[in-house]
């Protein structure tokens, strides 16, 4: 704080003065301070004042961006200064010390070039002093004292100073030009020419000013608490390197020990699991290096080093561009694609939402873990994916104890640090494949992995601290649902991909696989053209799959021989290939798959059956034959109990309804049936095959041929009622694919209608029944069945013997006869 020097008392009321703007402070008429002067206007005022008198107008700018300023950019009120000293600095600069009169206000501009000047009245303090005035002064100094005494930039010598003023309003500028203000407010002091109200307002602001040093003075005192203890801390244990290094026992370790901290601190953990750490750092220090527990203890502090407690990646939430991206890699797929989208929509409405548990099921083939892939690069996410076929070990998923040898993390917390942040696109890969034994079960495991509302606080058995799994998203994939656990299941929403139509996979391999191949074998559309019916060629002859796995290999393969005549000379640019139907065969040998409906099913007894398997779905055919015995039933085809239970339905429904389809029910005690299903190495099992056996039966009974174009599916019960079934969509695909032209469903699957293609539907002719009466009458035609119930009556009516019909075969009842048994 300067000595104020007052002349107001000897200037006019009005002057006339040169004015200089200045930036970024305010001159109250107290002070003699330094301001250095460069621009032009700036330079020219000064020369003005120094040449009239050394009075100079001083107006703050009210933005100090502008070098120009305006007359109307400046604020009205200043302070009339006297020059008492100008200096010149390099660069055209000079550096003027003013002194401080009294306040001015604008009244009228004179002009603004060369330099600014104005017309201003002057405004004095009054010298007569009130009581009141006097008292808020004494308040004033108490708090200036106060004030000297926190603020360190104050000097201790400014208290005389503050004592000695007598003027209410000079002490009032004197304590205001020196607080932490902005412009504005020191602006709003310098306008307001009420000395009362203007001590009230540095009153206000250095009581502010107080409370803002006095709770700095005591984050400072605690500061300096927490300091002195930390530096006495490492005093001590600089003397203690120091003796330990005169006494010759130098550690080592202790580098490595403080680097373990560092990296402790940085590592972002949780407080709870922070103080675990240093925890077991303390314990470790205590050890011998060559204990075995003092590898286990720092392989344990490395793995929760290294795990991203707090390191995510930024979702990237442009939703168009995600629906690029999944289109660009995948074809159809709708469902699946359109629940991303759902996600990232509400990801970015709500930031703190947790991630989704997805389960995408379908056969092999149809992109499921590609997908995944896909939606990791969607969201600009790191992904991790993990193998669940064949894991049988609940420590697997949680890790094994630390009192093990070798003990380390499970998959899960693996998976965690090798994605190195905490909100991955995660992959349970073929979930469905998981085993179980005297280990423990695994999916039990995973129950808590893919819990909501649990796995913010997964425990890892290895690690025994919680890790927050919350922000991950789970994409779990498996070939059929049913071996899933129940409770796992209802954890994770279910997301069915459905096998491909041939439509689908001609698109697909025209848009995603053939670009690709080509590229992977150094080929171009140049060397060889694949025409539309080569592609349907080769995945019908070649390929009997729902996915698109085996469509690759093929065209993989027929590319191999492309790149190798093309490598030999023997094709170029110039002479392309083209790869018909028979240049493909003749590159890949005989066809592989062909048509055998109307073949297998031309002879009674043979039914077609529809059949879902992981791989999508397929043609199942049930064969049926007799021949003499005691009405045994014979089973084979590797039947599992329902299904073995299906026939038992099928028979005993066909006895019982025996004289209406025209079947004499003697023949049951002279003749065994056996029913096989092919291929016989092949596990099978279910319900959904009851229609189409008993359809067999009664084909084989009545000698009617069922129709070769026609499939079936539906349980059968006691009396004769269709029951719905499931996968009816990957059932028809099936039949689709092997030519069948007339699909007969249950009633109650008339719903699942909706999922098929529509051009499936408008090859296939769809018929629904609820009886089995109905079935019959379609499948072997209800004139045929209706002929054979007349003959049967009429043969009863004249007492004899009805005639055994079937494909070639008869029954004879002499002894020296020979059975010939029926296909």
């Amino acid at each position: 704080m300067d000595q104020p020097a007052r002349e107001s008392g000897s200037l006019p009321s009005i002057l006339d003065l040169p004015i200089l703007a200045i930036r970024n402070t305010v001159v109250f008429p107290v002070l003699a301070f330094p301001i250095n002067v460069g621009r032009s206007k700036s330079l020219k005022a000064v020369e003005e004042a120094l040449q009239d008198g050394k009075l100079l107008g001083i107006l703050a700018q009210k933005e100090a961006r502008n070098d120009d300023p305006d007359t109307d950019e400046l604020y009205s009120v200043g302070s009339v200064v006297r020059v008492l000293k100008s200096v010149k600095m390099p660069g055209n600069k000079l550096s003027v010390i003013i002194q401080g009169v009294a306040r001015i206000e604008v009244r009228q501009w004179k002009h603004t070039e060369p330099y600014l000047r104005a017309e201003v009245s002057v405004h004095e303090e009054p010298t007569e002093v009130s009581q009141d005035l006097k008292a808020k002064m004494v308040n004033l100094r108490e708090l200036a004292q106060r004030l000297i005494d926190l603020s360190p930039q104050i000097p201790a010598e400014a208290s005389f100073l503050v004592r000695s003023i007598d003027n209410p309003g000079v002490l009032a500028d004197i304590v205001a030009s020196n607080l932490s203000l902005g412009v504005d407010e020191k602006q709003d002091l310098l306008e307001t020419f009420d000395t009362s109200g203007r001590i009230d307002k540095v009153i206000a602001l250095v009581n502010k000013e107080i409370q803002v040093l006095e709770l700095s003075s005591k984050i400072q005192s605690e500061v300096k608490g927490e300091m002195d203890k930390a530096q006495r801390e490492y005093f001590l244990r600089e003397q203690l390197k120091a003796i330990q290094k005169e006494l010759g026992e130098v550690d080592d370790r202790q580098e490595e020990f403080e680097d373990l901290q560092r990296s402790i601190k940085k590592a972002g953990m949780p407080p709870e699991v922070e103080k675990v750490a240093f925890k077991e750092l303390k314990r470790m220090s205590r050890m011998n290096p060559g204990a075995a527990e003092y590898t286990v203890s720092r392989t344990y502090l490395d793995w929760l080093i290294e795990l991203p407690w707090s390191v995510s990646t930024e979702d990237n939430l442009d939703i168009d561009r995600a629906a690029r991206i999944l289109d660009e890699d995948h074809y159809d797929l709708e469902k699946p694609k359109q629940r991303i989208l759902e996600f990232l929509a509400v990801r970015k409405l709500k930031n703190d939402m947790k991630g989704p548990i997805l389960c995408l099921v379908g056969p092999p083939g149809v992109g499921k873990t590609s997908l995944a892939k896909s939606v990791a690069r969607a969201l600009d996410r790191k992904m991790v994916r993990i193998s669940l076929g064949g894991v049988r070990d609940e420590a697997e998923i949680r890790g094994h104890r630390r009192t093990y040898i070798g003990s380390l993390p499970g998959k899960i917390i693996k998976g965690m640090r090798k994605a190195g942040s905490n909100n991955p696109v995660f992959v349970l890969d073929e979930i469905d494949k998981l085993g179980m034994d005297y280990r423990g079960d695994p999916s039990s495991a995973l129950l808590e992995v893919l819990d909501p509302e649990q796995n913010d606080t997964f425990m890892d058995h290895y690690l025994d601290v919680p890790f927050d799994l919350s922000k991950v998203l789970f994409i779990a994939t498996a070939n059929q649902q049913h071996p899933i656990p129940p409770p796992l299941r209802d954890r994770m929403e279910i997301l069915e991909i459905p096998g491909y139509t041939m439509e689908d996979k001609l698109k697909i391999a025209r848009n995603f696989i053939i670009p690709e191949q080509l590229e992977a074998h150094g080929i171009t559309e140049k060397h060889c053209t694949l025409p539309d019916e080569g592609i349907r060629f080769l995945i019908e002859s070649y390929t009997r799959e729902a996915g698109v796995r085996n469509v690759k290999r093929e065209i993989a393969a027929v590319f191999r021989w492309v790149a190798k005549e093309v490598a030999s000379g023997r094709l170029d640019e110039e002479h392309p290939v083209v790869l018909t139907p028979e240049k493909i065969e003749e590159i890949r040998g005989p066809i592989r798959y062909f048509s055998e409906v109307a073949e297998r099913t031309s002879v009674p007894g043979v039914a077609t059956g529809l059949a879902w398997t992981p791989s999508g779905g397929d043609i199942l055919f049930i064969e049926a034959t007799k021949m003499r015995g005691k009405g045994a039933m014979k089973l084979s085809g590797s039947l599992g109990d329902v299904m073995k239970e299906s026939v038992a339905v099928a028979t005993s429904y066909v006895r019982s309804s025996a004289e209406e389809l025209g079947i004499d029910d003697s023949i049951f005690d002279q003749i065994d049936i056996h029913v096989h299903v092919p291929t016989g190495a092949v596990p099978k099992d279910g319900p959904s095959a009851g229609v189409t056996m008993l359809t067999a039966i009664v084909s084989l009974l009545t000698g009617i041929t069922v129709d070769p174009e026609l499939a079936m599916t539906g349980e059968v019960t006691l009396r004769g009622a269709v029951l719905p079934v499931g996968g009816i969509k990957e059932k028809v695909l099936a039949a689709h694919r092997a030519g069948i032209k007339r699909i007969i469903l249950p009633e109650k699957n008339r719903k699942d209608l909706p999922e098929i293609p529509d051009e499936i539907k408008d090859e296939l002719e769809f018929l629904f029944c609820s009886r089995m009466e109905e079935v019959l009458r379609l499948a072997l035609g209800e004139e045929a069945l209706a002929e054979r119930a007349r003959a049967l009556r009429e043969a009863r009516a004249k007492g004899e013997e009805p005639a055994e019909e079937g494909a070639g075969a008869k029954v004879v009842t002499d002894e020296d006869s020979v059975v010939e048994v029926g296909r």
